[in-house]
């Protein structure tokens, strides 16, 4: 079990704010930390990885402390059993593929796991290629896979898929889900994409201006209780037409458009960007816009 807690005071967009988190997270669970941006989200994980100091902290995995400030406790970055996957992938532009994995790996390890990675990640035909001759799905594929040299006890993912176009980050997603299950991995990824999350979380933690304000399971934080439905489905809305007295909603739902016709009530706080959650009840399409107070 990871067990953390965090106090730190931040300067952001909303000015001074203070972090202040007390979070469970049981050992092979895939946890996410949703909030807007400037709420603390990579906060937290430079601090998990020590490459940022807490005011006040206690940070505990597997029964061995890596961050206790009222005991002085504060374990170095490359004594922690991290993997960290960064929003940039901070790959070595100068190594090749290979040489980046082989460059995390520990004294006296066996290289053994570097093949694994490479065949696993399918990066064969890539291994003797630098950074600069990868595409951003290769670069990702290859800073998962450096992150997971030495099998860490807690892997880190600071918005991995964000420069990814859609079909890439689906494919992204399935390679680290494979990785976090074949490895037994306990992992905390920071998301703001609500379909990522039900796709790959088991628990959510929703932070705002520093605070925790709700957890539990996805369908726990994100489905409205007063839908009671068959299916639902999350998307974005593209567009609201009105059609005579009724309204057309297009909502982008992976990779399909798909129309709803609402009325006036359905859509009055609705606006494009605005996620939402498609529900079919007795095959009437519902819509709802998706809140987290």
């Amino acid at each position: 079990m990871i067990n953390f807690t965090i106090y730190k005071t931040l300067h952001s967009s909303y000015g001074k704010m203070r972090l202040n988190i007390s979070c469970e997270i049981q050992q092979g669970e895939l946890a996410t930390i949703y909030g807007v941006s400037g709420a603390g989200k990579t906060t937290i994980l430079r601090i998990l990885a020590g490459l940022l100091q807490a005011e006040k902290g206690f940070i505990e995995i597997e029964k061995q402390t890596w961050l206790d400030t009222d005991k002085y406790i504060n374990l170095l970055p490359q004594k922690r059993d991290i993997g960290f996957v960064f929003q940039d992938y901070a790959l070595f532009p100068n190594m090749t593929v290979r040489k980046n994995l082989e460059y995390a790996l520990e004294k006296e390890q066996n290289k053994d796991i570097i093949y694994e990675l490479i065949d696993m990640m399918e990066l064969s035909q890539l291994q003797h290629h630098k950074p600069s001759m990868l595409s951003g799905g290769q670069k990702q594929r290859v800073a998962l896979a450096r992150a997971l040299v030495r099998k860490p006890k807690l892997l880190l993912l600071d918005e991995p898929f964000s420069a990814l176009d859609n079909e890439m980050r689906i494919k992204a997603q399935d390679i680290i889900l494979k990785m976090h299950r074949h490895y037994n991995l306990t992992t905390i990824l920071v998301s703001h994409d609500i379909s990522e999350i039900f796709k790959m979380s088991n628990k959510v933690f929703i932070l705002d201006k520093g605070v925790i304000t709700k957890h539990g399971n996805p369908q726990q934080i994100f489905f409205s209780q007063e839908l009671s439905s068959k299916f639902k489905f999350i998307g974005d809305v593209i567009a609201i037409d009105k059609e005579d007295i009724l309204y057309v909603v297009t909502v982008l739902i992976g990779n399909n458009m798909v129309k709803i016709v609402a009325i006036e009530e359905d859509i009055k706080e609705l606006i494009p960007g605005d996620k939402v959650m498609v529900a079919s009840k007795a095959f009437n399409p519902l819509i709802r816009k998706m809140k987290f107070e």
